[in-house]
């Protein structure tokens, strides 16, 4: 499924941006309202913040005017019959929204797929009114969405894989950081966040502390600029109390909205936030809201809504909170964090997951992974998502890489491999916190770049071929990553390069010798001894990269070269791939006798029997990858 035009209806507050985020992922951009005054505000809105942009220096007049050709507005409905994706943004009105995929059911192409932003629907409901629920899934962005990188992508019962898989790709590509998630009341995210604000304002109901008390608090333990009460006044109350409300319908009373809630919606006022902090009151207030964050999160996990690494880069990204909530619990201790959901258990009978209690029994903290693995058919796909730290490798992140490629090589079903990071680079280096924490101990550094120089060797010495699919930043340690791989793929936005120099260290992951094995001595001595980055075509030029292709083209350009590797012999692939190894260490000599023995070993290969054959019989040949006897 390939993007090209999206439509969005709704252009207000969420909607207007949206469109100007849609624009800037280079797709055509057609925004309906219904009524020309309601699309004329909605327009100058983006106008008006494209426009900030240019004056505080974030984008230039040239971006602004490229990203603003890529938009046009309408109020016909029919003016979106041709998209290939469309986004509903109108108001949280269930027969709204149901009413309006109905319309564009009639409309559209066959193949068009639909997108809700609803925050407080379940997607299969909006879906059912159309006859293409297959093709609908959920994009919920997060206030404002210009900026907010996280977005929801929510996957129904019905929701076909492949619509799933563009509408993840098509929130990449518009910039954003997606999250998986599957069709449940609130999602994963506004499940803990307004049980976290509708806990605050409880308080306020018992009189455990006051407004200016708890806002602090709260800042404090969460590590955040802004308390629940004064983030209400600005995002505003009506829709804090609605979303509680839906909640409330959904899922049950522990959503019921707060007293002082409901009083302030009715009143069409503000938190007063004046008064004194309390400083005896405010670990009562931090105990409860950790609690209730806690207990919520480990419910979404236990019910498969999310997985706890993504509940936590929820929090993180989309909420800005400096961890997230199994991040915390791993921080406090699960048996501080189970003691402290007692007495909300008390009140709320089965509020406490098993999943939680499981855990404490096991004596281990929550697993939290940076290094995902997937295997899809013959491929397996690694990814680095660490993206809040742009996929930096720290020890952790190594150990787990390491483990993947220990998986992948044991699979003997997987016989090519897609590595790619998350988010807005490939891998942008090493954690340089991590190493400026060990450089005062020589011996530790030494460890950290042994395990570094292991785990590349590892990708090396793989049986299976390894393609890197560089999307962004390749740098330091992540540049060396992906030299270590047979192919490379670059985004045409892709950044490569070794700064090092400009840190006052070197290369140490093998950069100085690959790069100059695959470019020549005079182009690595340009990378590593200036610390300039280069782009991709410039990579592709000196032979650091295979090849460049357009952003929305990446993945599947790589997967398209793996399903081929992966529909050859795999003996013959894996010994042809240590064959071209070795020309990094041994003479030309020794080099082809080298070759001769693995040729040889293929040659007594039943694939030989069978792929010799098969092209006598004029057919496809059916590899097994078994090794001869």
């Amino acid at each position: 499924m390939d993007i090209k035009t999206v439509g969005v209806v709704g252009c207000g507050l969420m909607g207007s941006g949206i469109a100007q985020t849609v624009a800037e992922g280079g797709f055509t951009t057609i925004v309906r309202e219904p009524t020309q005054e309601l699309l004329d505000k909605g327009l100058e809105r983006i106008r008006s913040f494209l426009a900030k942009g240019v004056d505080k220096g974030k984008t230039t007049p040239a971006r602004r005017d490229e990203v603003w050709a890529c938009i046009r507005g309408t109020t016909d409905m029919a003016d979106l019959a041709d998209c290939d994706l469309v986004i509903e943004a109108i108001v949280e009105n269930r027969d709204a929204k149901k009413a309006v995929f109905a319309e564009l059911d009639r409309i559209c192409k066959p193949s068009t797929v639909f997108a809700t932003n609803t925050s407080s629907f379940r997607v299969a409901e909006i879906a059912a009114a159309t006859k293409r629920p297959h093709l609908v899934g959920g994009l919920h962005y997060f206030y404002p969405p210009v900026i907010n990188k996280l977005l929801e992508v929510i996957r129904t019962n019905d929701t076909a894989p492949e619509a799933f898989e563009m509408l993840l790709s098509f929130g990449r590509l518009s910039g954003k950081l997606p999250i998986l998630v599957r069709d449940s009341p609130g999602f994963a995210v506004n499940r803990f966040f307004i049980a976290w604000y509708n806990e605050a304002i409880r308080l306020l109901d018992e009189g455990v502390a006051n407004i200016p008390t708890i806002d602090v608090a709260v800042c404090e333990a969460f590590g955040l600029g802004m308390g629940p009460y004064k983030l209400i006044n600005v995002s505003g109350v009506p829709l804090a109390y609605h979303a509680a409300v839906s909640l409330t319908e959904s899922i049950g009373d522990f959503y019921r909205p707060a007293r002082h809630l409901r009083q302030l919606y009715e009143s069409g006022q503000l938190w007063d936030l004046s008064g004194e902090v309390d400083p005896a009151r405010k670990q009562a207030v931090a105990d409860r809201l950790l609690a209730v964050v806690c207990g919520v999160a480990a419910r979404v996990a236990e019910e498969g809504v999310a997985t706890v690494e993504d509940v936590d880069r929820g929090a993180t990204i989309g909420l800005r909170w400096a961890k997230g909530p199994f991040a915390i619990m791993n921080d406090m201790g699960l048996e501080r964090a189970l003691a402290l959901m007692g007495p909300i258990e008390d009140a709320h009978p089965g509020f406490i997951p098993d999943l939680l209690r499981q855990q404490v029994a096991s004596g281990q903290p929550w697993t939290l992974r940076h290094v995902r693995l997937a295997i899809d058919g013959a491929i397996a796909h690694i990814t680095m998502s660490r993206p809040e730290a742009l996929n930096a490798l720290g020890s952790k992140v190594l150990h787990e890489l390491k483990d993947a490629l220990a998986q992948v090589r044991a699979n003997r079903a997987v016989r090519a491999v897609i590595l790619s990071g998350e988010g807005d680079a490939f891998i942008a280096g090493a954690d340089i916190k991590e190493m400026q924490a060990l450089a005062a101990r020589p011996a530790a550094i030494r460890e950290f770049t042994e395990l570094g120089l292991g785990v590349l060797r590892d990708i090396e010495t793989l049986p299976q071929p390894v393609i890197a699919a560089i999307n962004g930043f390749a740098l330091g340690g992540g540049l060396e990553l992906a030299l270590a791989c047979d192919i490379r793929i670059a985004s045409s936005t892709a950044r490569l390069g070794f700064p090092e120099v400009g840190l006052g260290i070197m290369p140490g992951l093998g950069g100085t010798q690959r790069a100059t094995r695959l470019a020549g001595r005079g182009v690595a001595s340009e990378l590593v001894l200036t610390g300039d980055l280069i782009g991709a075509e410039e990579a592709a030029r000196v032979g650091l990269v295979n090849r460049v292709v357009a952003p929305p083209q990446l993945m599947a350009t790589a997967r398209r070269l793996a399903d081929r590797i992966a529909s050859r012999a795999p003996v013959a692939v894996a010994k042809s791939k240590a064959a071209i190894l070795a020309t990094q260490r041994l003479p030309l000599d020794e080099g082809l006798a080298f070759e001769l023995d693995r040729s040889s070993e293929v040659m007594a290969t039943p694939d030989r029997v069978e792929g010799m054959q098969a092209f006598i019989d004029k057919r496809p040949p059916v590899f097994t990858g078994t090794e001869p006897q």
